[in-house]
């Protein structure tokens, strides 16, 4: 069991009954927060005449919830002041100084607004990995966490993003010299994960971009693919997936002091933002991180956007809280 999440006894029961049904072959549907307090499940979603939630991954989608227009999804953020993310940010940036942590994922949690419902975001936005659950947040995630296609498994670590109208983006992003520190990071931190689990751990792809649609504009963002082997001859992917988590690309590394570093910054719990959700077929296993992330609390009957970004010893305050500004979309 990994040492640095302890699971609560509801998340430690859906991770059994992710076990048992890996051990069968039998298909489910699974989340987990950030901090492993709540989880999700439910076997052979696929089947369900009436889904208690919706998603869509490759290849795979629930029946979408049925909404009455696709609107037009204008979000309209009441930015966060300046002067209180650099409170947060001096916190981790001691961190830094002090040689806890070498990278860590700081995170906003921004109120919106937005004339649409959960619902009509879910069937409008577009991206590779969705997940609604009514009532309480839409994801749009871009993010692989890992991916299991037989005894392959691979994990996409994501960081590093640039507004791809800017002149020669592709190039600027390649030699930005603390997005390729963070990048770096990251890749050797999720090969050391995989390795914890797997076998003939590989970098395959490093610091290719790929380019998302939103309604602020084309971002391109960079990725590296990591890739190991395991045994299947007695699969058990709850304790599997518990051994990686939380995902390195939104937590920093090393992952212990760096988790200390982040609930000392941000104040609060993340709950799901950050957290993976994910399908497993019977066979094959296909998992996102839960970013690009829009919750509703229901108390306030506010919407909050929540992003994040890597911060590292050469970091600076105002252009990490305009990165995070600049995640505030829906992809369209």
């Amino acid at each position: 069991m990994s040492a640095l999440l302890v699971p609560s006894p509801q998340v430690a029961q859906v991770l059994e009954q992710m076990n048992e049904a890996s051990l069968r072959g039998e298909a489910f549907f699974f989340a987990l927060d950030f901090e492993l307090r709540e989880a999700l499940f439910e076997l052979r979603p696929l089947e369900q005449p009436e889904p208690r939630y919706f998603f869509s991954l490759p290849g795979y989608s629930t029946a979408s919830p049925a909404v009455p227009r696709r609107p037009r999804l204008d979000l309209v953020p009441t930015v966060e002041p300046l002067e209180r993310y650099r409170e947060r940010f001096a916190k981790v940036h001691r961190g830094l100084m002090y040689g806890d942590s070498f990278l860590v994922n700081l995170a906003l949690r921004t109120p919106v607004e937005l004339e649409a419902t959960l619902e009509e975001v879910y069937v409008t936005s577009r991206a590779d990995y969705r997940l609604l659950v009514p009532g309480r947040f839409v994801s749009f995630s871009p993010e692989c966490f890992v991916r299991l296609e037989g005894e392959r498994l691979s994990t996409y670590p994501m960081k590093g993003t640039i507004d791809a109208r800017l002149p020669d983006a592709a190039e600027r992003l390649h030699s930005d010299y603390k997005e390729s520190c963070e990048h770096h990071t990251i890749v050797d931190l999720m090969r050391n994960d995989l390795s914890r689990v797997a076998e003939r751990v590989r970098v395959e792809r490093f610091k290719y971009l790929t380019e998302l649609t939103t309604s602020r504009g084309p971002l391109l963002q960079m990725s590296s693919e990591v890739v190991g082997h395991i045994d299947r001859s007695a699969l058990r992917l709850g304790d599997l997936l518990l051994e990686l988590l939380p995902a390195g690309s939104i937590s920093g590394a090393p992952k212990g002091a760096t988790l200390e570093l982040i609930r000392s910054a941000e104040g609060a719990p993340r709950g799901f933002y950050t957290g993976v959700w994910g399908y497993f077929d019977g066979e094959h296993l296909d998992t996102a991180v839960l970013i690009r992330y829009l919750e509703y609390e229901a108390e306030t009957r506010r919407y909050y956007y929540r992003s994040g970004g890597g911060i590292t010893i050469n970091s600076q305050a105002e252009d990490e809280w305009r990165e995070c500004l600049q995640k505030i979309y829906i992809p369209q």
